[in-house]
């Protein structure tokens, strides 16, 4: 916020006094012409010792060409306000003159300073719009991409460090400590399966599933997480899997190194929001994933968590895009989480998938499909194709 500062010579103060007047009556002509050649009629605000007339105003979204007259007897700035921050101002309107300010303002109700600060604040309400909003430009997407590519790199590292835990585990024999660390270290990889996705042959290595092989589990070509998952939960040993766990070491590291150097492109972002929690609608629910540890709960939860990374990164877009599917995502996001709160243990921990009943998982399915189908829009919503 600009401030006059005191100057000594009354020469100089009047000539620098009359340099901001000229600049001033320019600027003003300048807008002044802007406005007359195109359709925009101004609002015009005065401003006098008192307050602002009209005290009310309302406009509709997008571009308004303000004229702020100051008929007080001092100099002023007039700002619209959206709670405490300021959205736009025009500072130092000398008494008697008129600014315009053009700006361009989204849906919401805001406030105008109206001369001294004991003066009441007017009121701007900027209407909602029948008309469509233009979809976000690619340059709106480049902040949450970065920041999602931040949250990655984040969880690939904790990947990392879990699975050199669990690696260790398995090498020293020790099988419950084994046992206990295979959730946690799975439930990065599931918070950010729509990146790890993108190389198909470090997710078949680390992700793949028995089924996808002709002689299933004896397949020697099947080894990751779920390889290790039968042998120590459903043979009970760790014998011989020193050459599993180091390959699945291996792989982890080679995946951190890809993530470090990819470029996460919209489509990739924006469609993994759905494509997460898809995957738990369609086929987790099932219990097909984990079948030996019953730890489908933590995955389920990890997806959710990555899909919920993903809409918050994305959520000033979409309100602005489609309020009414931002909402129906909050309130579909909050039953979600509600069903897994009932099935916690501890603090990080889940309760056993077999102990859930039929209607438990028929429970978690009606929310997780509603979600999943809004999260489907997302793309749409945002004109990503």
């Amino acid at each position: 916020m600009t401030r006059l500062v005191s100057i000594a010579h009354p020469r100089i103060t009047a000539l620098l006094l009359g340099s901001a007047a000229v600049v001033a009556l320019i600027g003003g002509a300048v807008q002044a012409a802007a406005i007359e050649a195109g359709t925009m009629d101004p609002i015009t605000i005065t401003v006098s010792n008192t307050g602002c007339s009209p005290a009310s105003v309302s406009v509709a979204p997008g571009k308004t060409v303000f004229k702020i007259k100051n008929d007080s007897q001092r100099r002023l700035e007039w700002e619209i306000l959206k709670g405490v921050m300021v959205v736009e101002e025009r500072e130092n309107i000398a008494p008697g003159f008129v600014q315009t300010l053009t700006t361009t303002l989204d849906p919401g109700d805001y406030q105008m300073t109206c001369g001294l600060l004991s003066n009441p604040k007017g009121i701007l309400k900027v209407a909602v719009s029948d008309a469509p909003i233009a979809p976000p430009s690619p340059m709106d997407l480049v902040g949450p991409i970065a920041q999602y590519k931040v949250y990655v790199t984040s969880e690939v590292t904790a990947l990392v460090d879990k699975t050199r835990i669990f690696v260790a585990a398995i090498k020293a024999g020790n099988l419950e400590e084994a046992k206990a660390a295979y959730a946690p270290a799975r439930l990065h990889y599931e918070r950010i399966e729509p990146v790890a996705e993108l190389f198909s042959d470090l997710d078949t290595a680390i992700d793949v599933r028995e089924d996808d092989f002709e002689k299933k589990a004896a397949d020697p070509a099947f080894t990751g997480f779920h390889r290790i998952e039968k042998a120590i939960f459903a043979d009970g040993t760790t014998k011989g899997l020193d050459v599993l766990a180091d390959k699945l070491m291996s792989d982890v590291l080679d995946l951190q190194k890809r993530v470090d150097g990819l470029v996460i492109t919209p489509k990739a972002m924006v469609g993994g929001a759905a494509g997460l929690v898809e995957e738990v609608a369609a086929t987790k629910i099932s219990g097909e994933e984990d079948r030996y540890s019953r730890t489908d709960l933590w995955d389920f939860s990890a997806n959710i968590d990555g899909a919920q990374k993903i809409v918050d990164l994305l959520r000033p877009l979409v309100e602005k895009q489609d309020p009414a599917l931002d909402a129906r995502v909050r309130e579909n996001f909050a039953k979600v989480d509600a069903v897994l709160a009932k099935y916690k243990v501890g603090t990080t921990g889940f309760e056993s998938y077999e102990k859930l009943t039929e209607q438990d998982r028929n429970g978690l399915k009606g929310p997780v499909t509603t979600l999943a189908e809004d999260l489907s829009t997302l793309r749409g919503t945002l004109g990503i194709n």
